[in-house]
C-alpha cells in the first residue's frame, strides 16, 4: 500500500473531526460524567483503544477478503477494478473534508443490519463504571455504521493483504484521537485550528488530489 495512502486515510480521521464527534459524541459525553472522583481520561483511552481495535479489526478482514483479487494473474481486471473504486473513494472523502460533498455517508446505511444486532451487546456494558466496560464499550462502538470508516475499509479492500488493512484503520482511528480524546486547551486550539474553512479546504483536496494521482498512476 502507498505511504501516500497512510497519509490521506490519517488526515481523514484528524480532519473528520466534526463527524466523529458527532458520530461519538453522546458516549464521550458520557464517560465523562464519572461519579465518585474516577478519572474519565483513563475511561477514554481504553474506549477509544477499544474502538480502534474494532476499526483494525474490520480493515483486517476487508484486507484479507480483498486479498484474494491479487492471488492470481487471471484476476488482474479485479485487482484494477479495487484499486479504481479506492482512488474514487478517496476522491470523495476529500470532497467531504473540504466540504463541497457529503456523498461518502450514504454508506452508512450499508452497516444498519450489523449495527442492529452489536447495540444490544453495546446495552450491556453501560453506564460505564470501569475500565474493562469502557474497553467493551469502545469495540462495540467501533461498528457503529460510519460513512468515514466504511470509505476507508473500501481502500482496505484494495490494500492487498490483512496488515496493510488493518493499517489503514489503524491510522485512521489514531487520527480521530484528537478531537475524541484529548480534552482542555490543547484540544480546543487544536480543533479551532481544524475547523478553519482555509484548512478543510486544502487538505481536503489534497487527499482528493491522492486519489486523482492514483487514477492517473492507473491509466497509464
Amino acid at each position: 500500500m502507498p505511504e501516500i495512502s497512510f497519509l490521506a486515510v490519517f488526515l481523514t480521521g484528524l480532519l473528520g473531526g466534526a463527524h466523529c464527534v458527532g458520530m461519538c459524541g453522546g458516549i464521550v459525553a458520557a464517560i465523562s460524567l464519572q461519579p465518585g472522583g474516577k478519572q474519565p481520561f483513563t475511561f477514554h483511552l481504553a474506549y477509544s483503544a477499544g474502538r480502534i481495535a474494532s476499526y483494525s479489526a474490520a480493515g483486517a478482514l476487508a484486507g484479507l477478503i480483498g486479498s484474494a483479487a491479487f492471488l492470481s494473474d487471471t484476476l488482474y481486471p479485479a485487482q484494477q477494478g479495487l484499486y479504481f473504486l479506492a482512488q474514487v473513494v478517496l476522491i470523495l472523502l476529500g470532497l467531504y473534508l473540504a466540504g463541497l460533498n457529503q456523498s461518502v455517508l450514504v454508506l452508512e446505511r450499508v452497516g444498519g443490519v450489523v449495527w442492529r444486532r452489536v447495540q444490544p451487546l453495546l446495552a450491556r456494558v453501560m453506564p460505564i463504571r470501569s475500565l474493562p466496560q469502557a474497553l467493551a464499550a469502545g469495540a462495540l462502538w467501533g461498528w457503529l455504521p460510519c460513512g468515514l470508516v466504511y470509505s476507508v475499509l473500501v481502500s482496505a479492500l484494495a490494500s492487498g493483504g490483512a496488515g496493510q488493512g488493518a493499517t489503514l484503520l489503524l491510522l485512521f482511528g489514531l487520527g480521530t484521537l484528537p478531537n475524541l480524546l484529548l480534552m482542555g486547551w490543547a484540544a480546543d486550539s487544536l480543533r479551532e485550528w481544524v475547523r478553519r474553512v482555509w484548512v478543510k479546504r486544502v487538505a481536503g483536496l489534497g487527499v482528493a488530489s491522492m486519489g486523482i494521482w492514483g487514477l492517473v498512476q492507473l491509466m497509464r
